[in-house]
């Protein structure tokens, strides 16, 4: 039974309301399976592409079942990567926008006492990677008594990465009455066992079995030695001339040396591996996002968690190892119904991968020559004002969902006194502002944050001037992030 329009879903009008300025209107297929079962608290392993739409899938129903009022975490999310985590984390805050929904995400590399802070606030939802949830729950830092939703998102990218047993050391300190969604572009026997042994008559669901690659991108080989590949790197993105490029390579040595070349030729790119910090690492994909550069070199570290819209072309510099990459490296285009290409520079002793990659996606990717000398030569000038040119950014969601909302710093909070409430009190009495216009409200020790939606932020901004938070005069600016 396939739905035309999320407005079918019997969603509350705050989630419709951030549905329609997220614009997604359609649900994919994937998202047409999976809500309706969801929302009735079923069990679900789902086996479905990436780039399929599935983050909304189960974010939806999670933003609308969960109690806004409940302290304590009331879902779970696991992600085998700290990008995906960040980036699941921002969809589910932007679903869940106008009911405040508050999630937080959890990974390593970044200091327990800040995550363990955030925990301590009223938070809804937790997103994170296997090994630092573990680490909360073990320091009590995260409680799990109310959680009412697991889900795991990427299960079979949780085994390749060795995650398998704490991601089930995790289940056995859940609540036995929840509900448990399983995501996966594969099923290995190891996630099945998993499926079975945890959940109650979980419902299968799968969407496109051809291998996982979307029918709306164009497949192509290019046959190369390896000492060619640099300049058949420069040529092809001459000709093909993309508004955005992801290029990747097996390590990280590869990618600075192709990101090294790309910059001296003056294209506008960066770098992303495991080898950069991760804060630098988080700062080249909202870069990306927001369109800062053109092309970004990578490896297989980015195949998961880049959420753009309008990746136009992937090249595989390196032919992937694993089948599994192939399917989740070009996933990055072709992305919400939009159309883009993927092409693969292979070496004469690589055939024995790309036949494994041709079995498992179920086709043959054809194979295209070279780029002539002539078609370089007459793409060049486009190619040059393009790059000189930066790159329009058509469909950030976080972008246009924030538009209308701004943070307030306020220079009181716990230590005061001071609770959610006595914010609600005081900014609902400003005339022109109701309830509705305050967003998630974050009460740390020294200080608060309070998002004001509907672009209603100046307007407070300028009443708190002169009004008092249960009685205490506090200072007020907009926030600076």
């Amino acid at each position: 039974m396939s739905k035309r329009s999320f407005a079918d879903y019997h969603v509350s009008d705050e989630i419709k309301r951030a549905l329609a300025v997220l614009k997604y209107e359609t649900p994919t297929e994937v998202q047409s399976e999976v809500i309706p079962l969801a929302m009735e608290n079923q069990d679900l392993v789902v086996k479905s592409q990436t780039g399929s739409g599935k983050t909304a899938s189960f974010g939806i129903p999670v933003c609308e079942m969960i109690e806004w009022e409940e302290k304590k975490p009331q879902a779970l999310i696991l992600t085998p990567t700290r990008e995906l985590a960040v980036q699941v984390r921002e969809d589910i805050t932007n679903i869940g926008r106008f009911k405040r929904i508050k999630a937080v995400a959890v990974y390593g590399k970044e200091p327990f006492t800040k995550q363990k802070a955030e925990l301590k606030q009223k938070t809804h939802v937790v997103v994170g990677t296997p090994g630092r949830v573990k680490d909360h729950i073990e320091r009590e830092t995260l409680v799990l008594d109310q959680i009412k939703y697991l889900i795991i998102d990427e299960a079979d990218e949780m085994l390749n990465r060795g995650f398998i047993d704490e991601v089930e050391a995790i289940i056995k300190e859940l609540p036995l009455n929840r509900v448990t969604m399983v995501f996966s572009a594969t099923l290995p026997k190891d996630v099945e066992n998993l499926c079975h042994k945890y959940m109650i008559d979980p419902i299968n669901i799968e969407i496109e079995s051809t291998g996982g690659t979307a029918d709306t991108i164009e497949h192509f080989l290019i046959e190369v030695k390896e000492e060619e590949k640099i300049s058949l790197l420069k040529d092809v993105t001459v000709v093909e001339n993309p508004d955005s490029c992801l290029i990747f390579c097996r390590t990280k040595e590869h990618v600075d040396a192709v990101y090294s070349e790309l910059e001296k030729a003056q294209y506008s790119c960066e770098r992303l591996h495991g080898g950069l910090d991760q804060d630098d690492r988080f700062a080249v994909m909202e870069g990306f996002k927001m369109g800062n550069f053109r092309y970004l070199v990578a490896t297989d570290v980015a195949a998961r968690g880049i959420d753009i819209d309008n990746v136009t072309l992937v090249i595989n510099y390196d032919v992937p190892m694993e089948k599994e990459s192939y399917v989740h490296r070009t996933g990055r285009t072709g992305r919400a119904g939009n159309k883009g290409k993927a092409i693969t520079f292979s070496t004469p002793f690589e055939g024995k991968f790309i036949k494994a990659i041709e079995k498992y996606i179920c086709f043959e990717i054809p194979t295209i020559e070279a780029p002539k000398h002539q078609e370089v030569a007459g793409g060049k000038a486009a190619f040059e004002e393009k790059l000189s040119s930066r790159r329009i950014v058509r469909n950030n969601k976080t972008a246009r969902i924030n538009q209308d909302i701004m943070k307030l710093h306020f220079s009181g909070g716990k230590k005061k006194k001071i609770r959610a409430v006595d914010f609600v009190g005081t900014i609902a009495k400003i005339s022109g502002v109701t309830a509705e216009d305050i967003g998630i409200i974050t009460i740390q020790d020294h200080m608060s944050y309070v998002d004001i939606l509907n672009g209603k932020g100046s307007l407070v901004l300028q009443a708190m001037e002169n009004l008092t938070i249960k009685g205490k005069k506090l200072k007020v600016s907009k926030a600076i992030k």
